[in-house]
């Protein structure tokens, strides 16, 4: 259900946006997201994110024949190491962990559709635990470098690099229903991917 909410938001938000007669473009990835984690503030404990598997989808709006805008959203499912004192019966919590993101992207050598670029976005992070527990919502951005590969008119193959910080900033409990699950320090929570993603220009 949350991979599908995003994606709703993103297309729904995008969609009213600047008109043209260039190419928009829709990019579905792939990807292998790792890195993050929260400091037990009781025990002193780093509660890590384990690295998984990851979806996203990207949207590219025409801005000039070098820059596009973008709304990014990506989904992944992983789960948040614990200590044993936190959770009976239990060392991992599930967790959901979905961007949304809106951007751009420049193109270094000057045309929209192929080569080198850069992209970044500014948004929010949703970490959804599971076990009815209180979902968090945290600014975030995310910078990243790609190399876009033509495959005739109409497809491209996308390679990315994307990094991402969450701004937290929080020594409170999180992840609270009726009592809290992990009680953090810390500023930002930082993630690392890898991306492979197909582009339809339309």
């Amino acid at each position: 259900m949350l991979p599908k909410v995003i994606i709703a938001i993103a297309l729904l938000t995008a969609l009213p946006a600047i008109a043209g007669d260039k190419d928009y473009a829709l990019t579905v990835y792939g990807g292998y997201r790792g890195g993050g984690h929260f400091t037990n503030t009781n025990t002193g404990e780093s509660l890590s994110l384990q690295s998984n598997g990851s979806a996203s989808l990207a949207l590219d709006l025409p801005l000039d024949e070098a820059r596009q805008y973008q709304v990014f959203a990506s989904y992944q499912r992983t789960n948040l190491t614990l200590d044993s004192t936190l959770l009976t019966g239990s060392t991992k919590l599930a967790m959901d962990i979905g961007y949304l993101h809106f951007g751009g992207s420049y193109f270094w050598e000057g045309q929209v559709s192929k080569g080198g670029y850069l992209v970044g976005g500014i948004g929010a992070t949703m970490f959804n635990p599971a076990q009815g527990l209180k979902t968090e919502l945290y600014p975030s951005i995310n910078v990243g470098v790609g190399y876009q590969l033509p495959l005739g008119k109409t497809f491209a193959m996308r390679f990315e690099a994307r990094g991402y910080a969450t701004l937290v900033n929080s020594q409170s409990g999180v992840f609270c229903s009726g009592g809290c699950v992990v009680s953090i320090k810390g500023d930002t929570i930082t993630q690392g991917e890898a991306l492979l993603g197909l582009t339809a220009r339309f």
